[in-house]
């Protein structure tokens, strides 16, 4: 087994035996070795900021790569030859993230592994997606690890239903009449589908019959559709039309293999793998020291830049500055998206403005 395995079999490990095996901090700062000697942008990176690598023995002093990069460099740790590279929904080639995959099955781990940490087993529910097709578009991640799921569910009732939304509509009535039935529904969409769906006029009181087992979860992004609006505002037309009091949300990118979810108002919970830290609105370089002090209050809330650390990115990077400005709260690690810096690229896929 090389170091890259081992490495990802920590990283599956972590989650699984928290309390025996490698810390966050002491794994991550284990990757971090690892990366700043096999990845050679990251390597160029830490060397125009004049950084020694074995000089890092703290989580917080890791430079974190601008995500930018993602647009112009290949990312990639080691030498394994990519299996997949997903694309981010840009509006040209040029403005497009690229993420290079040399391992497929271990993004399907634990990409199924985060979703049942939350949700329980994929074979507990059916999928309605209201996202393009596989067969549209395979170099999404979302909609890779979608049609994983969906594959996972044993389901005939699943799949992806963007342009035949009378055909869900038709599925989810059947399933609404269905008692006997002790699956879940989980319907999950960008944000403009779910939004066209409760505004073309469909007769949706049926689904007052789901309402003890549907799940509705929105993934982010107007793609240009549709006006951009609060989260809030769009959570509030959704439960008005359908029947559930919370929407659920999908935290990803396609710079990262790990995701996060919230089970309602924009609050996402983090898995094992990932672990958000907040930096300086103004000094990209400097985290929020408060973040690390044992004396905050459990109701402290802790506002800057997110930079995101992907135990999961282990053959690309796991240590990235993204574009994304949040509040964190350090007592429970849960976090909310309040916005982006300016001038960033609208993400296309996971991100409402808020």
């Amino acid at each position: 087994m090389g170091i890259r395995d081992e490495l990802k079999s920590a990283v599956l490990q972590l989650s699984d035996y928290p309390q025996k095996q490698h810390t966050f901090d002491e794994l991550a700062l284990e990757i971090f070795r690892f990366q700043a000697v096999a990845n050679p942008v990251y390597n160029q990176y830490l060397g125009f900021l004049k950084i020694d690598p074995r000089r890092i023995n703290r989580l917080e002093k890791v430079p974190f790569l601008p995500i930018q990069f993602f647009k112009h460099h290949k990312i990639i740790s080691g030498n394994a030859p990519e299996q997949i590279v997903f694309e981010s929904s840009g509006t040209t080639q040029q403005n497009v993230s690229r993420h290079y995959v040399s391992d497929l099955p271990f993004y399907e781990h634990i990409s199924q592994k985060i979703f049942e940490q939350f949700y329980g087993p994929l074979t507990d529910y059916h999928i309605l997606a209201l996202l393009p097709s596989y067969l549209e578009r395979n170099n999404s991640s979302l909609v890779y690890m979608v049609q994983s799921f969906i594959y996972r569910t044993f389901s005939r009732e699943s799949g992806f239903y963007l342009h035949n939304t009378a055909e869900m509509l038709d599925k989810l009535q059947q399933l609404s009449e269905n008692n006997q039935t002790h699956r879940k529904v989980l319907l999950i969409g960008v944000t403009f589908a779910l939004l066209d769906l409760v505004e073309e006029g469909h007769d949706l009181s049926f689904m007052e019959n789901l309402k003890d087992r549907i799940i509705v979860m929105e993934t982010g992004g107007m793609k240009g559709r549709r006006k951009e609006l609060l989260r809030e505002e769009v959570h509030a037309i959704l439960t008005k039309a359908l029947p559930v009091k919370q929407i659920h949300s999908e935290y990803g990118m396609t710079e990262l293999l790990s995701q996060g979810y919230s089970m309602g108002e924009g609050v996402f919970q983090l898995p094992a793998s990932m672990k958000v830290l907040l930096r300086e609105i103004n000094d990209p370089f400097k985290i929020i020291s408060t973040q690390f002090h044992t004396g905050l209050s459990k109701e402290a809330v802790v506002r800057g830049g997110i930079n995101v650390v992907d135990l999961a990115n282990v053959d690309s990077c796991c240590f990235i500055e993204t574009q994304d400005l949040g509040a964190y709260q350090p007592a429970n690690q849960q976090f909310s998206v309040i916005g982006r810096f300016d001038n960033s690229d609208i993400r296309g896929c996971n991100l409402l403005v808020v």
